[in-house]
């Protein structure tokens, strides 16, 4: 199954967190083009982030981000 231009802006938007802090959220400003803004708030109207244009990781975000995160470092 390939993935979907809508999953891959998901993923690029869930690499932007800083998984080094849960202080640190992120915003995705409408200049960032509509692939990211629309992936933006399907991710939180996925229960992964706590605002429609990023914020912070919900405990569930934090999982997907971690496994996103990872599978960029295995496949770089």
């Amino acid at each position: 199954m390939p993935f979907s231009n809508e999953l891959l802006d998901e993923l690029s938007v869930l690499a932007l967190f800083n998984l080094d802090t849960d202080l640190e959220g992120i915003k995705v400003h409408s200049t960032a083009g509509d692939g990211k803004v629309v992936a933006a708030k399907r991710l939180y109207e996925k229960g992964l982030t706590s605002q429609v244009d990023g914020g912070y990781l919900t405990s569930l975000g934090r999982t997907a981000a971690e496994h996103a995160q990872a599978l960029l470092q295995i496949l770089r």
